[in-house]
């Protein structure tokens, strides 16, 4: 697409968010720090919903330092009202320790005597600092021409044709800030963000689709389809394609058939492996006698006749022995 249609798709799109979205001005008291906090509250989330959140983990934590020792775990509980609780919460987490570890404080108001790229560059090394936070603080904190662009305000530019699929996987459109002054740069990025919350929470929605239709009529071939499962969407919609949590994807190849017959393998071995175990069990608690095939333990022999028989063979030994001793040698 040639510079000239993007430059026109962009003021159209402009134009169009104008009639149907209120712009939302932002907070210009809060340091450059808070900035970057409220951003990984307010991406992919509507405004009211960011703000509330973020005045809740402000406010329900003892410090920002209490916020950072904090888990994620913790922290997505008290975020939960966003659209992906754990990212946001390890974002802001991760932002807080980079930021205490290099300044062993929670203030990056020094960044803001710096030079504008100096800044941009330094707040990109933080850990957690995603393109929107950084973008985000460019431009109401450092002073920056900056478009904060989610992952719905990317969808978005692409499905009408603005982006590319290359700049849609790398967050970058080119041009854009070029098409829009300025001066116009957060109303036209709030404007966005709200259609860009709208589209994630429901991307199949009639005035979704209507919008995108109003700004290109050509994007039919580009909207999300109807078969596709609306938890797809959103998973493609999260930043770098995050699955939720816990998760694992069946392995290819196995049809319900194989399930069946694997499932009644394994039971068939379970039962064999409790039929060796009881065997065991019983063998060992049994007498030495059983174990060697014998119903009776054994038993002396009684000799023939009883105790005449015992008596016959006593005088028998007595006569071999006068026997032996006759034929002895007198000394």
């Amino acid at each position: 697409m040639s510079e000239p249609n993007r430059a026109a798709l962009i003021n159209k799109l402009y134009k169009v968010l104008k009639q149907h979205y209120k712009p939302v001005a932002p907070n210009g008291d809060r340091p450059l720090l808070q900035h970057m906090l409220f951003a990984c509250c307010l991406e992919n989330a509507p405004y009211d919903k960011a703000e509330k959140v973020y005045q809740h983990v402000s406010s329900s934590f003892f410090d920002w330092n209490e916020v950072r020792v904090s888990t994620v775990k913790e922290l997505a509980e008290a975020m939960r009202e966003l659209p992906d609780p754990p990212s946001a919460a390890a974002n802001l987490k991760s932002i807080l320790q980079n930021v205490f570890e290099a300044t062993y404080s929670f203030d990056l108001e020094s960044l803001k005597k710096q030079n504008i790229g100096a800044g941009i560059k330094r707040l990109g090394k933080f850990e957690g600092a995603s393109s929107f936070v950084v973008a985000y603080a460019t431009q109401h904190a450092l002073g920056g021409h900056s478009i904060p662009l989610d992952r719905g305000a990317l969808d978005i530019l692409y499905i009408v044709g603005i982006a590319a699929e290359s700049e849609r996987k790398s967050g970058a459109v080119g041009g854009l800030e070029r098409a829009i002054p300025k001066n116009k740069g957060w109303e036209f990025a709030s404007l966005l963000h709200q259609f860009a919350a709208d589209y994630i929470a429901n991307p199949f929605g009639p005035t979704v689709k209507s919008l995108l239709l109003e700004i290109s009529p050509q994007c039919k071939e580009r909207l999300p389809k109807r078969g596709q499962k609306k938890v797809e969407i959103q998973e493609s919609l999260t930043a770098d394609g995050k699955a939720a949590a816990g998760k694992h994807p069946a392995k290819p190849g196995i049809d319900k058939h194989q399930k069946k017959l694997d499932k009644s393998s394994l039971m068939k071995d379970d039962k064999d492996a409790h039929k060796k175990a009881a065997f065991a069990k019983s063998a060992a608690s049994e007498p030495a006698h059983k174990k060697h095939g014998m119903k009776h333990l054994p038993t002396a022999k009684a000799s023939p006749g009883g105790h005449k028989g015992r008596t016959a063979s006593r005088r028998s030994a007595r006569k071999l022995e006068t026997k032996r001793l006759a034929k002895r040698k007198p000394r």
